[in-house]
């Protein structure tokens, strides 16, 4: 197999260290096989992304020495691949609208002593049990998500196992009801990274996906989806983050430095990028031990 990998970063603002790394993991992945790199953009949440930071990231990328194959792909004009396959698990009866706020979320969870799972509490299934009518009504006046209806998703596949390969743990079962009803259209947003990322991997052929460990998880979810919507389910590469002295992962949330920082310093891009690739961190940053 000819290998396809792709970097997709959200242009809410400068990348950093764990871009870079996760950048050159998927592009030397590819280049090594005599594969393909692509580039895609994923610019659906509308109170972050901004085209500037499109740009931005283009400049690092090339300051890197990274290039790409093919058009880059832009998640924003993809908005009808996404509503085509919402309305199809709509017309499965997989899918339903929620109402919830995040707050009313954790009070519940918190009055049931449901344990919180992963970034924030596991959902309830509180809009699940809404009646047609019920929903119909509420649908029309006031904002709502969609959730995955995991039970009736997994009992639509007849009992039939679902397993994915992980480069490093190997063939894993599925378990995406581990997750509960996960969104795959929120308020605010056509479609959820779930949804989004596995159409999208699809449509390109991404036959390898390389992404951080962080990320590891989502995949029970996204096997899931390909398996109703009848994708290719690729192989996955999940690798260790970059973490500063204190042990935190970058994130721009904590304010990690940028590749433009780096650059505005005087750093060598061809030096560094070795380094990255030889497993050397900066001082000041290594890889996490999970």
């Amino acid at each position: 197999m000819i290998p396809v990998t792709r970097f997709a970063p959200s242009p809410t603002g400068r990348l950093h260290l764990g871009h870079a790394w996760s950048a050159l993991l998927a592009h030397d992945f590819a280049r090594r096989h005599g594969g393909s790199f692509l580039l895609r953009i994923e610019d659906i949440d509308p109170g972050r992304a901004r085209a500037s930071h499109v740009d931005s990231i283009l400049e690092d990328l090339i300051w890197l020495g990274l290039e790409w194959d093919g058009e880059i792909v832009y998640q924003s004009e993809r908005l009808d691949l996404y509503a085509e396959a919402l309305e199809r698990l709509k017309g499965g009866g997989l899918v339903y609208p929620c109402f919830c706020t995040r707050a009313e979320i954790a009070a519940e969870v918190a009055a049931s002593a449901a344990a919180p799972h992963g970034d924030g509490p596991l959902y309830p299934g509180t809009c699940r049990t809404l009646g047609p009518a019920d929903r119909e009504h509420m649908a029309a006046e006031r904002p709502h998500a969609w959730r995955l209806d995991v039970g009736a998703a997994l009992a639509s596949l007849g009992g039939s196992p679902l397993t994915w390969i992980d480069a490093a743990a190997g063939e894993l079962p599925a378990r995406p009801e581990a997750f509960g009803d996960v969104v795959l259209a929120r308020k605010d947003a056509p479609a959820s990274y779930h949804l989004a990322v596995t159409l999208d991997d699809a449509a390109q052929g991404i036959s390898h996906v390389v992404r951080g460990v962080d990320l590891f998880a989502c995949t029970h979810v996204h096997r899931l989806l390909q398996a109703l919507l009848e994708l290719p389910t690729p192989h996955y590469h999940h690798h260790p983050l970059i973490v500063d002295a204190e042990g935190r992962r970058l994130a721009k949330r904590h304010g990690a430095p940028t590749l433009a920082d780096l650059r505005n310093a005087g750093a060598d891009p061809a030096e560094l990028a070795a380094r990255l690739r030889s497993g050397r961190m900066p001082a000041g940053y290594s890889l996490a031990d999970n």
